[in-house]
């Protein structure tokens, strides 16, 4: 009997922390026999796929496009292979007032960050198995409203929602869900998110590196935990919004931008 092949999915593979998970799983993982990343930019996989010890599989996808999702898809099927881990990181965010950015762009957001993430898990899952782990990228900014960052920090509020739901229904078949809610991390990230308005001073000066939240993130998830908060600082941002007015929280967050 031919026996079936242990994948790990990334997406958002390409750069930033889904690129950081990649290289770290390459280097800890020895019972995978593939990695699969997906990203939208073909160079910039091929050059993580690169320096990668496993083999890979690139995947050239939007995971916002319905055909190339239906493509995904029957790839699974066709590979008959079991998902071990599947890394939702494909994600972007625009800081600026909501009536200044672009109609266009703030739905975007919404496609990449909600939709995108919750069909990926959901065409996902099938071909998971026990002890199988699912790790999603939320964010601090799903604690509180964000003013100036408002759809970016709800679309995360969503994921994290989705996270801690997905962790109680999947638990009695074996399979863990981890949401990791980093502060700001030093990666592109903040190319695309400050096209239209700068981050405040006071959030450069808690950013994290990636290669920290992508390694408190595979702790976390072996540790089977449904959220991972990396750093002190916003691990202590965390406890305000749990026992402080947000509205005070809302007011501070202005006086400092």
């Amino acid at each position: 009997m031919k026996k079936r092949k242990n994948i790990i999915i990334i997406t958002g593979a390409s750069s930033g922390i889904g690129q950081e998970f990649a290289l770290q799983i390459d280097t800890a993982f020895s019972n995978i026999d593939e990695i699969w990343l997906i990203a939208r930019r073909k160079e910039r996989l091929e050059e993580v796929a690169r320096v990668m010890e496993h083999t890979t599989r690139l995947i050239v996808m939007d995971v916002t496009d319905e055909y190339a999702t239906d493509d995904f898809e029957k790839l699974l099927e066709q590979s008959g292979a079991v998902v071990r881990m599947l890394i939702n990181a494909a994600g972007f965010g625009l800081i600026g007032d909501f009536m200044e950015l672009s109609l266009e762009e703030q739905l975007e957001m919404l496609l990449v960050n909600c939709e995108g993430l919750t069909k990926m898990t959901y065409l996902t899952l099938p071909f998971m198995a026990k002890g199988s782990r699912i790790i999603q990228l939320a964010s601090g900014a799903a604690f509180l409203p964000q003013p100036n960052f408002a759809v970016y920090a709800a679309s995360k509020s969503y994921v994290l929602s989705l996270s801690r739901a997905l962790c109680r229904e999947l638990a009695p078949y074996g399979i863990y869900v981890t949401a990791v809610c980093p502060g700001p991390v030093n990666t592109e990230f903040f190319a695309t998110a400050e096209q239209y308005a700068d981050m405040p001073a006071y959030k450069k000066l808690v950013m994290i590196s990636a290669e920290k939240c992508v390694s408190d993130a595979l702790r976390a998830s072996y540790r089977r935990k449904s959220m991972i908060v990396p750093g002190f600082v916003m691990k202590s941002f965390l406890a305000a919004c749990k026992y402080l007015p947000h509205e005070f929280l809302l007011q501070m967050k202005t006086f400092l931008k």
